[in-house]
C-alpha cells in the first residue's frame, strides 16, 4: 500500500531487537509548527520520526520561493546525506503536527549499519527511496507542467483502497504548490480541473483521488 509508513520504525519501540544499539537515543516531543532540528543538530545527531510529520523544505532568501523536498512521517529518518557525508546540510524543518522523534547520535547510527545486518536491510532499501524521491522531483520540475506534476504526486502517494492520501491529503494548498514547484493560483486552477474531471475531491485541507481508475489511466497517457 502506497501510504502504509516505512518498516523501519520496528527500530523505535523498546522491544525492539536493536535496542542495545541505541542506548544513547532520547525521545523529544515537538508542537506543531516549531523547528525540531538544524543543520548543526543533524551533524551530531541521527532521527527516527516515531510519530507526527516534519515538512523538509528550502527557501530563497531573495524572493522567499519555497521549495518542499520532502514530508517526513512516521518511519521516515533524517538526515541520510549527513549521516553518509559528514556535511553540514541546509534545509529547514518544520513539525506539520505533534511530532515525537528519536533522537540518536550519529555514530552510533553509522557503527549500526557496520555492526548489524538487521539494521542495513531497513536502511540501504530506505536510502534507495529516498534517492529515488530526489530524482522523481528532479524529473517533475524539469520535463512536467504543473497539472502532470500533481497527478504524479498522486499517484505516488494514493491509497488504492480508499484512494486516501498519506501524509499530504491534509496539507493547505500553500503547502501543497511548495511541494510541486509552483504557487497556491496556478494549484488551484488544476485541482479543479481534476475535481471537473472526476478525479478527486476537494475540501478544507482534505484532498483525496475519487477515481483511482481514471487517475492511473491520466498517468499512462503522460508515460506513453
Amino acid at each position: 500500500m502506497a501510504n502504509e509508513p516505512s518498516p523501519l520504525i520496528t527500530v523505535v519501540p523498546e522491544q525492539s531487537s536493536l535496542v542495545a544499539h541505541l542506548t544513547r537515543r532520547k525521545t523529544l516531543t515537538f508542537k506543531a509548527h516549531t523547528t525540531p532540528f538544524d543543520a548543526m543538530d543533524t551533524q551530531k545527531y541521527f532521527y527516527f520520526i516515531a510519530q507526527g510529520r516534519i515538512k523538509i523544505s528550502q527557501i530563497h532568501l531573495q524572493n522567499a520561493k519555497e521549495q518542499t523536498l520532502s514530508i517526513l512521517s512516521r518511519g521516515d529518518m533524517y538526515d541520510v546525506i549527513t549521516l553518509l557525508d559528514d556535511q553540514a546540510h541546509e534545509t529547514i524543518a518544520l513539525t506539520l503536527e505533534p511530532t515525537t522523534l528519536i533522537q540518536v547520535p550519529i555514530e552510533d547510527v553509522r557503527a549500526l549499519i557496520q555492526k548489524s545486518p538487521e539494521f542495513g536491510a531497513y536502511f540501504f532499501p530506505y536510502l534507495a527511496k529516498q534517492l529515488r524521491g530526489m530524482e522523481d522531483l528532479a524529473v517533475d520540475l524539469s520535463l512536467y507542467d504543473v497539472y502532470e506534476r500533481t497527478l504524479r504526486l498522486l499517484e505516488r502517494h494514493v491509497d488504492t483502497h480508499d484512494g486516501t492520501l498519506y501524509p499530504i491529503g491534509d496539507l493547505s494548498h500553500e503547502e501543497l504548490a511548495a511541494l510541486l514547484g509552483t504557487v497556491r493560483k496556478v494549484l488551484n486552477r488544476d485541482l479543479q480541473r481534476l475535481k471537473a474531471e472526476g478525479i478527486v475531491e476537494l475540501g478544507r485541507k482534505n484532498l483525496r483521488v475519487k477515481d483511482i481508475e481514471k487517475l492511473f489511466e491520466k498517468i499512462d497517457l503522460l508515460e506513453s
